[in-house]
């Protein structure tokens, strides 16, 4: 029986599976890029309640066999559009990642798109470059997750790349 991965627009009900997905610590400290706090119940409220008003930012919730794994999201930071995932740790290694990011991406029209990444998470960089993700550049800033400075890579899906898999 294979597992099937579907994307829909997050409902109210999906909320409490977030909350839960960011509440393992390995989670937190590989995504490092998270939450200030994420135990802090009332804060994560408030960021749903702000990123789901803002029409420009597109938030999917990532289902397997009806049941919620995670989430996938495309988000504008300047002239840009970023994207990002939180997959349920317990889901770690199935490929779920890469399938949501990849239906995802079939959604967006606009080329480049651009994502970042710890330079040492080695399976977010992975999911990224098998969806055609390039790095393009290096940053750093303060992780929550880790409670330090991290390194990043910025990371482009170039149109071409896009145009390729098309045909």
């Amino acid at each position: 029986m294979t597992s099937e991965m579907r994307l829909r627009p997050v409902r109210d009900d999906d909320l409490p599976a977030f909350f839960r997905h960011e509440q393992d610590p390995q989670a937190n400290w590989m995504a490092a890029f998270g939450p200030k706090d994420p135990a802090d119940r009332a804060a994560f409220d408030d960021h749903w309640t702000r990123i789901r008003a803002d029409p420009r930012i597109i938030l999917r919730t990532v289902t397997v066999d009806g049941e919620v794994v995670g989430r996938v999201t495309a988000f504008p930071v300047g002239e840009r559009t970023e994207v990002s995932y939180w997959i349920d740790p317990r889901r770690w290694g199935r490929g779920h990642a890469t399938a949501a990011l990849a239906a995802l991406l079939r959604e967006l029209p606009q080329r480049p798109v651009h994502a970042r990444a710890a330079k040492d998470n080695a399976a977010s960089l992975a999911v990224l470059r098998k969806c055609g993700f390039v790095v393009v550049g290096a940053d750093s800033g303060y992780a929550n997750g880790r409670g330090t400075e991290v390194e990043e890579y910025v990371l482009e899906l170039p149109a071409e790349a896009a145009d390729q898999r098309d045909h």
